[in-house]
């Protein structure tokens, strides 16, 4: 496939790895060919060591996950785009519970639409990344459509396609829909039953191909995250890089 865009790694798929050898996992990621990687809130070591071993490693920073920007949280939010040099930052969930009816959808957008005014008056945009719930339908609208409609422009999409299949929807339509509003693209795979562990991105029901396709013009990364899998997780983040580089679905290192 032409156009190819870089595959990045987030890094809370191996969060428990990480927390026992930061440093030498880091280092096994950069090794099988990842581009980049995207950290999340709350992550073993400190900012400024670990965007020094990012840099070492040629490791980009595509994106962070940061705990939700409000007055408590928004120096932290700072400090880590300032740390890895973003220019954008993404809040990672809010609880189902927010989501349970329209009015509460509405209030989210404007609760991030708040929190990205704030953010840009220093120079950093937000982004929102999905679960299952924000995609299901309220009285006979999916919550994206209320979502796209209620953001301001400014406020982008992290689409995760996985939980937005397991939600109800077509990812590849959800992915076409939000266009160049979502520049960053989850990709990970498995039963699309909601209770079941997730596999190696290539090894499950997601019609990758079509997804990497349907975001060909208008993703800037694709990001490799598996929450949860049976068997050993660095084996299927280095299968999930394999799959995609081997079939020219993304451009990686090797």
């Amino acid at each position: 496939m032409s156009n190819m865009k870089p595959v990045a790694l987030q890094l809370y798929s191996l969060r428990d790895a990480l927390a026992e050898d930061f440093e030498g996992i880091v280092r096994s990621v950069a090794a099988m060919g990842y581009v980049g990687v995207e950290p999340y809130g709350g992550m073993p070591g400190g900012l400024r060591a670990t965007a020094a071993l990012y840099q070492e490693l040629e490791l980009e920073v595509c994106n962070s996950h940061v705990p939700f920007p409000d007055e408590a949280n928004l120096e932290s939010a700072l400090a880590v785009a300032e740390a890895y040099g973003l220019s954008r930052v993404a809040v990672a969930y809010l609880p189902e519970t927010e989501f349970a009816t329209l009015d509460a959808v509405k209030r989210v957008c404007e609760r991030l639409n708040r929190a990205s005014e704030i953010l840009q008056a220093n120079k950093v945009q937000l982004g929102y990344h999905n679960h299952w719930w924000e995609y299901k339908e309220l009285d006979g609208q999916a919550t994206l459509d209320v979502m796209l409609g209620e953001l301001d422009d400014d406020v982008f999409l992290e689409i995760d396609t996985y939980w937005a299949q397991v939600g109800g929807l077509d990812a590849v339509e959800v992915v076409k829909q939000a266009g160049a509003r979502a520049p960053l693209i989850h990709l990970k795979d498995g039963s699309l039953r909601l209770e079941d562990n997730m596999t190696a991105v290539g090894a499950g029901e997601m019609s990758v191909p079509e997804i990497v396709a349907a975001a060909a013009e208008t993703a800037e990364w694709h990001i490799v995250e598996i929450d949860r899998c049976d068997g050993d997780m660095l084996q299927a983040v280095h299968d999930s890089y394999k799959y995609l580089t081997s079939n020219n679905l993304v451009r990686g290192k090797v």
